[in-house]
């Protein structure tokens, strides 16, 4: 068929041209809206400028196709070729776009907001300062492509490939990348303000000058990962691992990184009031001085001799942490006095109170204890108000279990009679625990009160700064950042998923056993 021929037949309303072969045809500013081109062959069609409103191109063939300034808003492209196609300053909003494939494609300065690219290939495309607000780019593969200056705030790009990606200058705030490929990814000074980056794998990606804030990168992967000068203030790295990572100049202002492994990590400068300092690992941490002022503005620096960085970040006296996922409000905190000045008169062991470390987020109570012995039995009563307590007790046991087990006897490290004390008093404080939650009044009104009922962290640190996690419950990390532009309904803890028990093995239980300074 001639384009003229085309051309005539869609004037006197034919709309259905499936299969048509018009490759190479000059359609230059045509107005096609609506037209159905399923199936044809328009390689190195020219197109240019235009109207293609709500057309129907499935599995058309447009490699090479000059498209630059095309009006293609509502159109449906699911399955079509557009290889190497010129779209620059294309309008694709709203665009049906699964599966598409546009490999090294030019979509410089294209709109594409709100478009649906689930898993369209976009490898080695150009989509600079290009639109993708509120795309739909999950399992879509952009590695290799340059984002450069792009805009895809609030975009759906979970579990897609962005490796190698160039995201510099872009803006990802509010972004979905939860376990997003960004393996060597550059986002120098992108916005991923409030992204969500759980389970991402950033190894080596530059973020330096980045905008993390609010940003969620619980179990990301950010070894090696350039964070210099960026700010991860309020952010979330819960069991994060940054092994290696440069975190020079970075600012982590109220982060919360419980878990976090740090590793090799350089954090010289790094701006850290009120984030916590426990729960981390710090094997061959490189810091010589934090900024530990509340704005970050240099007023108050912490230096360090070879070794005291190692210690400011791991707190040496035995502790017990139970990290509740819920800010503590002040009927919670009522009732929690109560119930540890009633449990004290019955159990001598817990007559110091907890500190308390209180953010947006989270509370953090912490016991000190006399002895690296008195932590799993005391941890066993100082969780009796929590509904969490009866899988931490069960972790007890077996613990217990593991500890009376032949191989762990036979460990030469640890003297017979130690294992023994131990076993005993974990013994005796759960009998204890039964006994007071025998007894009226001492924990009647904690469990009617929503806070109690909050997934925990149960973190135990010896005195040789070594952690063991006694209890966590699946959900916790999960909660978003208590933001003030968000629904407090977001908020409601989800308690009715099973709570599974916390995997002990022996060389785990000796390991942290070994670092005990026994008192006899």
């Amino acid at each position: 068929m001639t384009v003229e021929e085309f051309l005539e037949k869609y004037t006197v309303g034919i709309r259905d041209f499936s299969g048509v072969d018009l490759a190479e045809a000059n359609l230059n500013g045509a107005k096609l809206s609506e037209v159905i081109l399923t199936h044809a062959n328009l390689n190195v069609v020219n197109l240019s400028g235009a109207i293609l409103n709500g057309a129907n191109l499935r599995y058309a063939k447009l490699n090479v196709a000059r498209l630059s300034g095309a009006h293609l808003s509502n159109a449906d492209l699911k399955g079509a070729s557009l290889n190497v196609a010129n779209l620059i300053r294309a309008d694709l909003s709203r665009a049906q776009m699964r599966k598409t494939s546009l490999i090294r494609a030019e979509l410089i300065r294209a709109n594409l907001s709100r478009a649906d690219l689930h898993k369209a290939n976009l490898r080695n495309a150009d989509l600079r300062e290009a639109s993708l607000r509120q795309a739909n780019l999950r399992e879509a593969n952009l590695s290799l492509a340059c984002l450069k200056g792009g805009f895809l705030t609030g975009a759906n790009l979970e579990n897609a490939n962005l490796a190698n990606v160039d995201l510099t200058k872009s803006d990802l705030s509010g972004a979905n990348l939860r376990d997003a490929e960004l393996r060597q990814a550059n986002l120098t000074r992108a916005n991923l303000s409030g992204a969500n980056l759980s389970g991402a794998n950033l190894r080596w990606a530059d973020l330096s000058g980045a905008n993390l804030s609010w940003a969620d990168l619980s179990g990301a992967k950010l070894s090696g990962a350039n964070l210099s000068y960026a700010n991860l203030s309020h952010a979330n790295l819960t069991n994060t691992s940054l092994v290696h990572a440069n975190l020079h100049q970075a600012k982590l202002i109220q982060a919360d990184w419980v878990g976090a492994d740090l590793s090799g990590a350089t954090l010289t400068a790094a701006k850290l009031f009120a984030t916590s300092r426990f729960g981390l690992k710090t094997e061959g941490i490189i810091c010589e001085w934090v900024d530990l002022s509340p704005t970050g503005d240099g007023s108050l620096i912490k230096y360090f001799h070879i070794d005291e960085a190692r210690d400011f970040f791991n707190a040496h006296p035995p502790l017990i942490r139970i990290i509740v996922d819920r800010p503590l409000d002040h009927e919670a905190h009522f009732a929690i006095a109560g119930a540890y000045y009633q449990i004290s008169q019955k159990y001598p062991e817990l007559k110091h109170p907890p500190t308390l470390d209180i953010d947006r987020r989270r509370t953090v109570f912490s016991f000190r204890v006399d002895n690296d012995e008195a932590l799993f039995p005391t941890a066993c009563i100082a969780t009796l108000p929590w509904k969490d307590a009866a899988i931490a007790h069960q972790n007890s046991l077996r613990l217990l279990e593991l500890l009376k087990s032949e191989d762990t006897a036979n460990d030469g490290c640890i003297p017979f009679y130690r294992i023994q004390r131990i076993t005993q008093a974990i013994e005796n404080a759960l009998t204890n625990a039964d006994n007071i939650k025998q007894m009226q009044n001492i924990l009647t009104l904690v469990t009617k009160i929503p806070f109690f009922h909050a997934p925990t962290q149960i973190i135990l640190s010896n005195s040789s700064a070594q952690t063991i996690i006694l209890h966590e419950h699946p959900n916790f990390g999960q909660r978003l950042a208590n933001r003030s532009d968000i629904n407090e309904s977001v908020f409601a803890d989800t308690y009715h998923e099973a709570v599974k028990l916390t995997p002990f093995c022996v060389g785990t239980v000796v390991a942290f056993m070994k670092g005990f300074n026994y008192s006899s």
